[in-house]
Order: C-alpha cells, then structure tokens, then sequence
C-alpha cells in the first residue's frame, strides 16, 4: 500500500462519516478507489473550513487543487497522485470535481441564500456532483442512474443542513436555509442564534424536511431496476440520513441542544438490510 493510500483510508476513517460507512458493501477495488475520492472530498472541504488560515490562502489552496486535478503542481498534496489516477482509470471528467471545489469556495464568504435555487446550486455542488462521481466508480449501467444520484445529493445535504441548524450558525455565523423560508414563518436570525425552538422555528423545519422528503423518494424512484444492486452503497446513505431525518421530525428538531446520530447496532442493521434487498430486488 503506498503512502498515499494509506493517508487516505486514515482520512476517511478519521472522519467517521455515513458515508465512508456504506463503503464496506463495495469489492474491494472499488472500495480503496471511493475511498481515495472520499479523502479527497474531505481534504477539499477542510481546506475551505480552516479556521487557522485566511480567506485568500484557502482560496489559493482550492486553486491549487484544480490545477493539480490534471497535472502536476508544486507543493501539491501527496493525495493528488492517485486522484490523477483514479480520474484516468475510470475517465472521470473534471468538470465535477470543479463543481465540487466551487461549492466549497461558497462557504468561503458569509454563507447565507436568499432562495431555494440559491441553496439548490450549493447542495447539487458539494453533495450532487460528488454522486455523480461515485456512481462511476460504482459501476452504474443505465444513465438514468444520475438523476438518482442528484437526487439522492440534495436530499442527503438538505438532511445534513436540518441536523447542523445551531452547529452551523456558531461557526461563523452560517445559515444555509433560504431566507425566503426564514421570512415565510416568521423565523430570524436572532431565533437561530438563541436556540429557540418556537413555532416559527418547527413549522421552518417541517417545511425543509417535507421537501427533502420528496427529494428521497425521487431518488428511490429514478434508480433504475439494473443498477440496484452497483448503487447498494449510494442506497445505504439513502437509508442511514432518512432514519436520521425520520429520527428529527419525531424529536422536534431538538437541533440546538442534540446532535443526531445512529448507533453502531442501527447502521448494521441498515446495512444488512439494505445489501439484502438491493441483492434480491426487494
């Protein structure tokens, strides 16, 4: 295992993500080539969310990063080799890493989006285009398989934007939900920033879970019957972030005080059945 590698799967075990968890379903190949992508995805956003560095650096870091997709730079990170590689082994174009990076160039400024379309750009970025990426390493057969991996992006990033409400606001004052929902229930900064979680606040909630709500069972609908057993990975984030919304909806957003997780025995569970039903075609 080279050097490279090695940080990689560190980086991603490090990061104790859903998503890094439904790898496992994968053939081995295929699972040390999501996991360099992964690690890179996380290096990307990292870069982005250091607070030990300004603005202009980590936009300089990003820059870096997009050279450094083709070709060779100087002072590139060790995991730029094997994503070299992995763009050429599955002939990835470059386009959506780029979306990718542009997305966390958004968080660089004072986050906050006036409309859903405003939102819907920033959620296709950082979790659409990274489906579309899997989904090539996955091996997908019919093409109607994208639109269930941009489906399945916004509804899994709407989930993360709902659970990280209070966690996002005191780091650095961001608010992802449009603020023409805000003003629609009468819900403001200010609420944000105490914690309150009054009638404005849960009917806001509701309101953003209804519609990743239909974002998931778009996804569920566009996966095309050949590929349910290549996106078995992709259907176990589907399971894992909808228990995690049902989860909320059923506390009343108890976002400013809980962090929302599964535990170890959940996602077993989730995973067994869901490699079982997408092996069967249930």
């Amino acid at each position: 295992m080279s050097t490279a590698d090695a940080d990689a799967r560190a980086i991603t075990r490090a990061s104790k993500s859903n998503l890094a968890l439904a790898f496992v379903s994968l053939p081995r190949e295929r699972r040390d080539d999501i996991t360099v992508f992964y690690a890179w995805c996380r290096v990307i956003d990292d870069i982005a969310d250091d607070p030990g560095e300004t603005v202009a650096h980590r936009r300089a870091a990003l820059e870096r990063w997009k050279q450094a997709l083709s070709q060779p730079v100087a002072g590139e990170s060790a995991l730029a080799v094997p994503v070299r590689a992995l763009i050429a082994k599955y002939q990835l174009g470059l386009e959506n890493f780029l979306e990718i990076i542009a997305g966390v160039e958004m968080d660089l400024d004072a986050v906050s989006y006036a409309t859903w379309d405003d939102l819907r750009l920033y959620c296709y970025r950082v979790a659409s285009a990274v489906g579309l990426v899997s989904i090539e390493i996955f091996g997908y057969r019919d093409a109607a398989c994208k639109t269930y991996a941009v489906e399945l992006g916004l509804a899994l990033q709407l989930t993360n934007i709902l659970r990280d409400v209070g966690q996002d606001f005191t780091n650095g004052g961001r608010i992802y939900l449009p603020r023409e929902d805000l003003a629609r229930f009468g819900c403001t900064a200010e609420d944000l920033a105490a914690g309150r979680r009054n009638d404005a606040f849960l009917a806001l909630m509701r309101f953003e879970a209804q519609r990743a709500i239909g974002f998931y069972r778009s996804a569920q609908a566009a996966l095309p019957s050949a590929d349910r057993r290549t996106m078995v990975a992709a259907e176990i984030m589907r399971a894992v972030y909808r228990r995690l919304l049902d989860r909320m909806q059923r506390d009343s957003f108890r976002v400013f005080t809980q962090r929302y997780s599964l535990s170890k025995l959940e996602k077993i569970a989730l995973i067994l059945t869901t490699t079982l039903r997408s092996k069967f075609g249930a």
